[in-house]
């Protein structure tokens, strides 16, 4: 099992595809792991070195006792990048990974060669939006539903429940793999971890609008109103950044949508590595 020691943490990783060509690193979500990305990284593969790992506190990862926070999550990405000699990268996000990789790309911008980010939720952005405040009552609602039955011991009853009323809707639960479903609940303690941090919601738009690298915000249009919501502050923050929109995606478009979400990211960094090099060649 291929692991490293980062920041004093156990990592497990992934590596694929031909070691000669531009490296893409895929960043999971809360409450998942590497797995996440099964139905895409074959295909990016074919085209990239891919780097794909279970964040610290998910799965086949170390899981440290002491609180967590964002910022430790940045770095460890920063740092298994390094360790394994592929910076600078390419890195995707999605969700709370989005959330990690745009954190680094305020604090080490460059250890990226672009970066593409999927919803994250970066609520915070939002305290002084009129027009979110009603949406945002109702996610605190329900998050702090979710969090009173992890409190209490209750993993997968807090599963569950986080699946149908914040992620993806009702009666989802039962559609999921059993696989996936073992993993939100054994992943359920970082989950509320990563709540606990102060800044898990928040980034530093103004340092984020002196990323200088290549950069792709998406969001789906099957997605809860305040995900467009928080794109639109990002791409305020940085106006060279790249949007699209996955029409009949939602939240996980590289799960639900693959073949339309590798075509977008592959045509994005494809692009981007090849004036890069045309770039390299005239310097």
């Amino acid at each position: 099992m291929p692991m490293i020691t980062v920041n004093g943490t156990e990592i497990y990783y992934e590596l694929t595809g031909e070691s000669e060509t531009p490296v893409v690193v895929l960043v999971h979500g809360s409450w998942g792991d590497h797995h996440n990305w099964d139905a895409v990284s074959a295909a990016l593969a074919r085209s990239f070195h891919v780097l794909r790992y279970d964040r610290r506190g998910h799965s086949k990862s170390a899981r440290p006792p002491n609180q967590g926070s964002l910022h430790e999550d940045a770095m460890d990405l920063a740092a298994l990048i390094e360790a394994l000699g592929l910076a600078p990268a390419h890195i995707v996000g999605n969700s709370f990974g989005a959330s990690v990789t745009l954190r680094l790309a305020t604090e080490r911008p460059e250890v990226f060669r672009s970066l593409t980010a999927h919803e994250p939720p970066l609520f915070g952005l939002l305290a002084t939006d009129p027009s979110a405040q009603a949406s945002l009552a109702v996610l605190r609602e329900r998050i702090a539903a979710v969090v009173e039955r992890l409190r209490a011991g209750d993993s997968a009853a807090g599963a569950r429940q986080f699946v149908e009323t914040v992620a993806f809707g009702p009666g989802t639960w039962d559609t999921l793999p059993d696989a996936m479903r073992q993993t939100f609940i054994n992943n359920a303690p970082t989950f509320l971890d990563e709540g606990q941090d102060p800044e898990w919601s928040t980034l530093d738009l103004a340092a984020l609008g002196r990323f200088p690298h290549p950069t792709l915000l998406t969001r789906g249009d099957q997605s809860p109103p305040l995900f467009p919501a928080v794109v639109a502050h990002l791409a305020r923050a940085v106006p060279h950044a790249t949007q699209h929109l996955f029409a009949g995606a939602g939240h996980v478009p590289h799960v639900t949508s693959p073949a339309d979400y590798v075509e977008v990211v592959s045509g994005f960094i494809s692009t981007v590595s090849a004036e890069q090099e045309r770039t390299a060649r005239v310097t």
